[in-house]
């Protein structure tokens, strides 16, 4: 045998011989750690925290079919090298972490396996509109402002490749239904309709550079991106709003439902269990929706009755959706409004959670050229969006349900202190699963009852439509993808059922029919949370703390629901031992 063959069949051997001595919580965390770190490098580019950590932190990700292809074949080996885990050997620890990364891998796939990149955007949500997220961090040095300014050059590469997947889906029935897309080509004219570089929002960043720039590169710089705007980014969104006039909207799809794509009935499962994190099937999920929007259904009743309202429910929707007296007169008022009730909260928090984030987050309007399709508020780690647009369908009864969930104790909340784990993987304290992070914020509207948020029967009512409105979202969802419903069918549904205004059921219903799934996670993820609370206040009767319950939750991070309901039962009976 030549010494060379010889020499590779030794060191595979000895490789080999290494990774069976690794014990396999090292084999696992090689697995996860070299796999997170290659994923980072894959999707850098629309809001790198550090650029120089990223050697792709100077363009935008690659999205073309060649790049999709060859990550499912990587995520499709870590699955092979997961399997080779033995999991009872593990760590208690990483047996939790090993519950949590395996389905987020799977679900990574799964996207490319489906082919989910050929309908990169839906009526909420846009490739072409998330890049202005990019905007929002400002540029703290000059290597920040060229990798800034790098990734400006790079959007037609990056337009192009996204055209180029949604030929590809049209080609095969693979859309957006063609019923949600009319006016959406505003997104895109606002941003390709600029007149100068400077009246871009993407020029805002250069704008206020840090002092510590010296005067003559930040002039530079400003006319570098002014130049990358005006030959790159300006022409890029006016290319893609001819393909989207001119072909996407012709072409798309005359259905609505999910199952009636290529592989529907596949890729609405895959929609369902990812945003889930359930094995349920659509139709059990819309027979639990049923359950829910009729028991709510009474409580509104009731709500309506103490309020002292002389009429029937159709009648006290209507009142509640033209009388003036619900309604911000300004822009300015509605996000006063937001900002008072968030600093209730912010009085109240301490009686309710042990560990409060050293995070805050501050308040601001939605952008304007998303601003009509968006829902009426949005929160994360440091912001809560509130859409000022069309102030007649931004019920002021509603706005404490709003803020409780978007803002504290919901999603900025638990964003921040998700953001401040240090104990876990990155793949854990740097991802969010639907289920349980809008499980969480849900569950915070009803803790808003017990904080005292709801001072009238309006804003109580305020608070029964909205968990009325994600309960229709379960019946709704599985209508329109799995039994066939049509647009108004699910319009009128969600109308008769609650106070939102028309402009937010519409806009609703097309967020569900051209986003399939995301919309079940809400109530699914908040059921489970009042059961597992109601399981601990029962086993433990008075020693119940539902602080330390509450910081129990939050400290787990976003886990699937089956990981989170093993977790608390586990903590339940440490409790009750120790008890």
């Amino acid at each position: 045998m030549k010494s060379w063959i010889a020499g590779l069949l030794l060191a595979g051997l000895a490789a080999t011989a290494l990774a069976q001595a690794k014990s396999a919580d090292e084999a696992f965390k090689d697995i996860y750690s070299t796999e997170w770190s290659w994923r980072q490098q894959q999707f850098g580019g629309y809001d790198d925290e550090d650029s120089g950590s990223n050697p792709l932190a100077n363009r935008l990700p690659d999205v073309g079919a060649d790049a999709q292809k060859a990550r499912l074949a990587y995520w499709d080996d870590v699955l092979k090298q997961l399997d080779g885990i033995k999991v009872a050997e593990l760590s208690a620890e990483n047996q939790v972490n090993y519950a949590v990364y395996r389905p987020q891998v799977e679900n990574l796939a799964a996207e490319v396996r489906l082919r989910g990149y050929e309908m990169p955007f839906n009526s909420d949500s846009q490739f072409w509109s998330n890049l202005g997220f990019m905007t929002r961090r400002p540029l703290k040095d000059e290597v920040a402002a060229r990798s800034y300014i790098a990734k400006l050059d790079d959007v037609p590469r990056y337009f192009d490749q996204q055209i180029a997947n949604m030929r590809a889906g049209l080609k095969r029935g693979f859309s957006v239904p063609r019923a949600v897309l009319d006016g959406r080509d505003v997104s895109i004219a606002s941003y390709a309709e600029v007149k100068t570089p400077e009246g871009s929002e993407f020029y805002t960043p250069l704008k206020s550079l840090p002092a510590s720039i010296p005067a003559e590169t930040q002039s530079a710089l400003r006319n570098d991106a002014g130049r990358a705007i005006r030959e790159h980014v300006i022409p890029a969104y006016a290319k893609l709003l001819v393909f989207f006039r001119d072909e996407y909207v012709p072409q798309a799809r005359t259905t609505l439902a999910a199952e009636a794509l290529p592989d529907g009935k596949a890729y609405y499962r895959q929609q369902i269990r990812e945003y889930t994190t359930l094995d349920l099937s659509a139709e059990e999920i819309h027979q639990i929706g049923l359950s829910e929007v009729a028991r709510i259904d009474a409580d509104m009743q009731a709500t309506m009755k103490e309020s002292g309202f002389k009429g029937d429910f159709p009648a006290f929707l209507r009142f509640l959706r033209t009388d003036p007296q619900f309604y911000a007169k300004t822009p300015e008022e509605l996000l006063m409004r937001a900002a008072w009730i968030a600093k209730q909260v912010d009085g109240k928090l301490g009686q309710f959670f042990g560990l409060l984030p050293r995070g805050r987050f501050t308040i601001v309007p939605v952008p304007p050229a998303i601003a009509p399709f968006w829902t009426a508020g949005r929160g994360g780690n440091g912001t809560y969006w509130v859409n000022t647009w069309d102030l007649p369908s931004r019920p002021l009864y509603n706005l404490p349900a709003l803020t409780v969930h978007e803002a504290a104790p919901g999603h900025a909340f638990q964003g921040a202190l998700a953001a401040e784990q240090h104990a876990y993987p990155d793949f854990r304290s740097k991802s969010y699963i639907s289920a349980y992070g809008e499980g969480w914020g849900l569950y915070c509207e009803k803790l808003g009852q017990e904080m005292g948020i709801y001072h009238t029967p309006y804003e109580e009512f305020g608070r029964q439509t909205y968990e009325m409105w994600r309960a229709a979202r379960l019946v709704i969802d599985t209508g329109i993808h799995h039994k066939g419903w049509t647009r108004q069918q699910a319009i009128d549904y969600l109308a008769g059922h609650t106070a939102l205004s028309h402009h937010e059921v519409e806009t609703e219903v097309d967020r569900y029919i051209s986003w399939p799934g995301q919309a079940l996670s809400y109530k699914l993820g908040e059921i489970r949370i009042v059961e597992l609370r109601r399981r601990g206040e029962q086993a433990l009767g008075a020693k119940f703390d539902l602080p330390a319950f509450h910081d129990f939750v939050l400290a787990l991070g976003s886990v699937p629901l089956p990981v989170l309901e093993q977790q608390v039962d586990a903590w339940i009976a440490k409790r009750k031992k120790e008890a």
